[in-house]
């Protein structure tokens, strides 16, 4: 008897201390890695993220950017990484699209998921210079010679270059057709637009604004449905073109599978707070980035669907493996 009630105190004592573990995370420094460049939206958002979660939490919540393969080098890092909570990640569209393209076996099933808080649509750049006026004009460009127009605005295969060869395909050509310069995010993108290297770049509005600002380049439409609200004068391109399509680009924060589940509640809750403030919405604002929260279930469901709806227009493409 003695025996069990010492084994049986021992096992309260585990698991009080496993407990009071969990009730204190963090206790050291957390790492976010950020699957994309220095200057781009995942890196600016994403430290925007980082810093408010390590208010909220009293711990350095440090950015560390881990590039490569368009993205796959960062995810896999964040997958692989020891399911401690002490290293998570920033996770980006192009985990919705790895499995329809071919390019990674790479799923949101492969990540504890903390939450969403970003999503929106890309839009098309041109040098300031450019001798397309309008959206029009470069539809007519393309149209007369899709292999003559270099596009960029990230890698090969993801929502970027997604949206440019559903825009020619909307034009009534081959989407294969489209020229297409894969880059490690819509930074470097923006550089080879500037400088002439390319001649249009695909990104999102706040990646862009910078060089706008400085009167480098112009924008030719929003890729979706409805006008940016900063930039009411540049049309949707259903409007401009009567391409019928709306395809948005998401952010979340996730870290790799079978985190301890008191460690994601702790993130999900420290996130939720984040997303509904107004200091966070403040800052997304200023840089134009739309602000969505969806957590939990929520948060795997958005993907479920993303995934679908992504996979379906990859194959349309003729991207799909």
């Amino acid at each position: 008897m003695k025996r069990f009630v010492t084994a049986t105190m021992a096992a309260i004592s585990l698991f009080a201390a496993g407990n009071l573990a969990f009730a204190g995370y963090p206790e050291r420094p957390v790492t976010v890695i950020v699957p994309w460049s220095a200057g781009g939206g995942t890196d600016a958002t994403g430290r925007i993220i980082a810093t408010m979660l390590e208010d909220k939490l009293g711990q350095p919540f440090n950015v560390v950017n881990r590039t490569g393969g368009g993205g796959i080098v960062g995810h896999t890092a964040i997958r692989d990484a020891d399911p401690d909570g002490y290293t998570i990640g920033i996770i980006t569209t192009e985990l919705s699209m790895y499995g329809a393209v071919g390019s990674a076996e790479l799923a949101y099933t492969d990540y504890s998921l903390v939450g969403l808080y970003n999503a929106d649509p890309s839009a098309i750049f041109v040098k300031a210079d450019s001798d397309h006026r309008t959206i029009g004009d470069l539809a007519a460009a393309v149209k007369a010679d899709p292999q003559a127009t270099q596009a960029s605005g990230a890698n090969f295969g993801g929502v970027n270059h997604l949206s440019w060869v559903s825009m020619v395909q909307g034009l009534g050509l081959d989407g294969s057709q489209s020229n297409w310069v894969p880059t490690e995010g819509g930074a470097p993108a923006l550089q080879l637009l500037a400088s002439g290297a390319i001649d249009v770049a695909v990104v999102q509005f706040p990646e862009a604004q910078a060089l706008m600002e400085a009167g480098e380049i112009r924008a030719l439409a929003t890729l979706g449905s409805e006008p940016n609200p900063k930039h009411p004068d540049v049309p949707p391109i259903t409007e401009a073109l009567g391409i019928d399509f709306a395809i948005a680009g998401w952010r979340g924060v996730g870290g790799p599978a079978g985190m301890p589940d008191e460690v994601v509640a702790t993130l999900a809750e420290a996130l939720d707070g984040i997303v509904a403030s107004q200091a966070f919405r403040d800052q997304m604002e200023k840089l134009n980035y739309g602000v969505v929260w969806a957590g939990g279930s929520d948060f795997a469901d958005y993907l479920e669907n993303r995934g679908r709806a992504f996979g379906a227009a990859i194959s349309a493409a003729g991207l799909g493996q």
